[in-house]
């Protein structure tokens, strides 16, 4: 397979005019605060793994990340005005939720093997409220056929009460927390053994994540300590 992805330029512009049009949103309608930005790699590839808890954490990372990720988002959110419109002008990357799709897959390790990033989350769907949900296997597919670093990531804020509060005037705050990035141990075996490894990586994936978010955040890692051997 070829390492040679690339973005379109009129995309490259779109995705600059989108920066600086959330940005401006973001500032008016909250506070915001980023912790760990010295954590992200300035010169390699990698993948960005987030908790996922409304349509919020795309737009605010996309204005706040030092560089444009490529962003694996459902197919579904191509069939909604709106969403829609930023999702093509983004160039991001539509998958359907649990169905394995090859082409999907290759073009993503793709992505990675050209030196791009990419922001994932791993839970595969919003969840709603803080708490996070089990994560799906796919990224540890993906992190394990492109080697690449993990940068876990953080966000809290991102409630579906967000907007009401701003419009309330009472400057919710969002906040991005970056942490240390980290490789997953190598998948062995064969079969039901690959996809327990694989499984057992995604959850470390989401072990990352929850040191890095509040208690009421982490969901059912809670005991994120577990899995990361602690």
């Amino acid at each position: 397979m070829s390492s040679s992805y690339q973005v379109p330029f009129i995309y490259r512009i779109y995705r600059r005019i989108l920066r600086v049009i959330f940005k401006i949103i973001f500032r008016l309608l909250g506070r915001v605060k980023l912790e760990g930005i010295e954590n992200i790699p300035s010169d390699e590839s990698y993948i960005i793994a987030m908790n996922h808890v409304s349509i919020l954490e795309v737009p605010f990372v996309g204005a706040f990340w030092p560089d444009f990720p490529e962003i694996i988002g459902a197919a579904d959110v191509w069939n909604r005005p709106g969403q829609a419109l930023l999702a093509r002008m983004y160039h991001g990357l539509p998958v359907r939720r649990g169905e394995y799709d090859r082409k999907v897959l290759e073009l993503v390790i793709n992505v990675l093997q050209s030196g791009k990033k990419l922001l994932i989350a791993p839970e595969g769907t919003r969840s709603h409220a803080p708490g996070m949900q089990r994560g799906k296997p796919g990224i540890a597919y993906i992190a394990d056929k492109a080697q690449v670093p993990i940068v876990p990531l953080g966000i809290v804020g991102t409630t579906e009460d967000y907007i009401e509060k701003a419009f309330k005037g009472q400057r919710p705050l969002l906040e991005m927390r970056v942490g240390e990035p980290f490789h997953l141990p190598p998948v062995k075996g064969r079969g039901a053994e690959r996809r327990e490894k694989r499984q057992q990586n995604a959850d470390i994936v989401m072990a990352h994540i929850a040191a890095v978010l509040p208690p009421e955040y982490r969901g059912v890692y809670s005991d994120f300590e577990k899995h990361l051997g602690l």
